[in-house]
């Protein structure tokens, strides 16, 4: 019978609270500043945590059958071991801990810079469309690919011609920002730091270009998380709105 040494069960111990750690530290600065006085995110909670749950139900079906499938997977060394159905408890924290941090900023920049000239949005959504389209009929077979490049054209789709949203330069310029703490936050999920990555991928399911250790559909993937979480909340503010003036 072996026996591990202490410092071994202290270093497993630590790797199993790696992703929890993660999810938690992309949270807390958010969380503290959502109640500054100029920023007041609270205040617009009723919009952006019913759209986080929303989208966090979607995804996390998707997330799901994926698993179920095999085109991705999860390290058991970097997990505590609590499991909704397949999917850690970590991962159902992602879906709610990045689309708050990133609607945050989202709107930390909508207040902060209010009469700022922003690219046009809505060229930007009409070429994302393309390319989303035109990579998606090159890669129906890949898994990863098609169902992320789809879910990324349907949202556009909504969002350009039933919304008809005109003010998306902001958003996209957040992304863009945004994707300096996500290559961070990725690269640690995807073995970038640390000896095995927490979050592995079957790379018969997608592209096989990678950002570092990063599948570059991930950043696709991304943004339609959060633009879906913007959509989403954008019409239940209106909603709201419409509901108090009566």
């Amino acid at each position: 019978m072996s026996i591990e040494k202490p410092q071994l069960k202290r270093n497993k111990l630590h790797k199993q609270f790696l992703y929890l750690l993660v999810d938690l530290a992309t949270l807390i600065v958010p969380l503290l500043f959502s109640f500054h006085p100029r920023l007041r995110f609270t205040s617009k909670w009723k919009y952006y945590l019913p759209s986080i749950f929303i989208t966090a139900v979607i995804f996390i079906v998707w997330d799901e059958v994926f698993t179920g499938m095999g085109v991705w997977g999860f390290n058991k060394q970097y997990l505590t071991g609590v499991y909704v159905g397949k999917l850690p408890l970590e991962e159902l924290l992602f879906f709610i801990c990045i689309p708050y941090a990133c609607l945050f900023t989202y709107e930390a920049f909508k207040a902060l810079l209010p009469k700022a000239n922003f690219p046009n949005g809505m060229a930007i959504s009409v070429m994302m469309l393309v390319l989303s389209v035109t990579i998606l009929i090159f890669n129906f077979t890949r898994w990863y690919t098609a169902t992320t490049f789809l879910a990324l054209s349907i949202v556009l789709t909504v969002d350009i011609f039933v919304l008809k949203s005109q003010g998306r330069g902001i958003f996209y310029l957040t992304y863009a920002i945004l994707l300096i703490p996500f290559f961070i936050v990725n690269g640690i999920l995807t073995g970038s730091f640390i000896a095995e990555p927490v979050v592995w991928y079957d790379d018969a399911e997608n592209l096989g270009i990678r950002i570092g250790t990063i599948p570059v559909e991930d950043i696709f993937y991304g943004m339609t998380l959060i633009l879906m979480n913007v959509m989403i909340a954008e019409v239940l503010s209106g909603k709201l709105s419409k509901s108090q003036t009566k």
